[in-house]
């Protein structure tokens, strides 16, 4: 009887006869999601402690981010779409905008916090419609293809597969770290990080559920056979430290103190800070919107004009979760593209969503093992995750040179200038340039927005 009732209460609140749907559906496609995307918890941390953050704050301010704007997606829109710091934006903040750029990471947070309140404003106006038309959607397409170029290249590095050099890098030698004796702590990390590629791409080419955790967990597990068998030996002087999880202190969730409500606005005003803003604002915006359209148009949620019936509450959710993201102390919060796996799975309502929240929710209270995980074993879910998004390479239409050039430029620009605004910006003025110079404009109908963005960027390399 009582589980009737559950099931009744399900139903009425999250329709799932109407979306063709069950509850054992929706829970394999809740968990399924989670699976694909649980890499996030390792990852994040690993990247955004680079900048100075507490690796344990992070963990939980990702996992609480998650928690939150998953079950705002539920609440506000009812769709199965999963969200958490996104990558490629968390590699923006801590790559570029306090390693390259000398922010502090308590401003990158106030970027990251002003970009969300700003987009909850255009989510519940008509002006992101604006701001997503202007935009060319070969440009967009270039800009997620150069983000993958951009995470797999700082994966090449985290692992050490690539290293600083004469030639500004080179391939890790082997034979120069027998030399010096750092084989046992450097050297077989590059090794297992490469194997863990290979495991990882395997995973994905017989399209196993939850491919790239699937390989962070067998690379990790390697290298504990490695540590455990001596063939690994840690040096926290080369930043190698033990990957066997410390349960000293018992299973808990690391404070959010170091991270939380840290945001520094004292640098607002500057125009430096109003282009990194308007960098994750774009990134964010275009990422939630390519998402959202292409996972719905699989699950076939698209009406009769290819739109999204409820894409204003799905767009409010990753707004506010964005925001709140910052106050927990984490980079920009988005829709999770692997969120199509759990659509595959036959997910079709926000309890796909909530059932992901959860999960999340409950791997706060195994921080220990989430924390233990090493970058050379995270690594390959970088380069793989490049890999995918380097695909939208593909639909960009490479036969007319005043599309295609640009979108070269965007896409080569930002692991070459090691910046996803650099390539952003380069992107919308040589698209602006090269369409007037060449007679295309008028045809190309460029709108007004796009000549105000590249004025923009031109003003920022002549004044900064």
């Amino acid at each position: 009887m009582e589980n009737k009732k559950n099931q009744g209460f399900l139903e009425n609140t999250f329709h799932l006869s109407e979306h063709h749907t069950d509850v054992k559906t929706e829970v394999i496609a809740g968990i399924t999601t989670f699976m694909t995307m649980a890499y996030i918890l390792a990852v994040n941390p690993n990247i955004l402690s680079a900048t100075g953050m507490d690796r344990g704050a992070v963990f939980t301010a990702t996992a609480l981010a998650a928690f939150a704007a998953t079950l705002l997606m539920a609440a506000f829109a009812n769709y199965p779409f999963v969200l958490a710091p996104g990558m490629g934006l968390n590699a923006y903040f801590a790559y570029t905008v306090v390693l390259q750029m000398g922010y502090t990471w308590q401003m990158a947070l106030a970027a990251v916090f002003v970009e969300g309140i700003i987009f909850i404003a255009l989510s519940l106006t008509n002006v992101r419609e604006a701001i997503f038309n202007a935009i060319p959607m070969n440009l967009k397409h270039a800009v997620s293809a150069g983000i993958g170029l951009f995470i797999a290249f700082i994966g090449l590095q985290n692992a050490k597969i690539v290293v600083d050099s004469a030639t500004l890098v080179s391939v890790y030698s082997f034979s120069g770290s027998l030399e010096a004796g750092t084989f046992r702590s450097e050297g077989i990390t590059v090794l297992l990080a490469l194997l863990g590629i290979l495991i990882t791409a395997v995973l994905l080419v017989k399209n196993v559920k939850g491919n790239i955790l699937w390989g962070i967990l067998i690379t990790w597990l390697l290298g504990i056979v490695c540590e455990i068998t001596g063939l690994y030996q840690p040096n926290p002087d080369l930043g190698m430290f033990s990957v066997l999880p410390d349960f000293s202190s018992g299973i808990g969730i690391p404070s959010l103190a170091p991270t939380l409500f840290q945001m520094d606005f004292s640098g607002i005003i500057s125009l430096n800070f109003i282009t990194i803003m308007f960098a994750f604002l774009f990134v964010d915006m275009f990422d939630t919107l390519g998402t959202l359209i292409g996972v719905a148009s699989k699950a076939d949620m698209l009406d009769k004009d290819g739109k999204l019936p409820k894409i204003r509450g799905a767009l409010l959710a990753d707004a506010v979760g964005t925001s709140l993201g910052a106050v927990f102390g984490t980079s920009t919060t988005t829709t999770f593209v692997e969120s199509a796996s759990g659509v595959a799975e036959g997910g079709r309502t926000g309890l796909t969503a909530v059932v992901s929240a959860l999960l999340f929710g409950l791997s706060l209270f195994l921080s220990p093992i989430f924390l233990a995980i090493p970058s050379f074993a995270t690594a390959p879910a970088l380069i793989v995750v490049g890999f995918l998004m380097i695909t939208s390479v593909m639909k960009i239409d490479m036969d007319d040179f005043t599309e295609a050039i640009p979108c070269y430029i965007c896409l080569i620009a930002m692991p070459f200038m090691y910046s996803i605004s650099e390539g952003i910006a380069m992107g919308i003025i040589s698209y602006v340039v090269i369409n007037v110079l060449s007679g295309k404009a008028k045809d190309k109908k460029i709108s007004a927005l796009m000549y105000v963005l590249a004025v923009l960027f031109v003003l920022k390399y002549v004044l900064i």
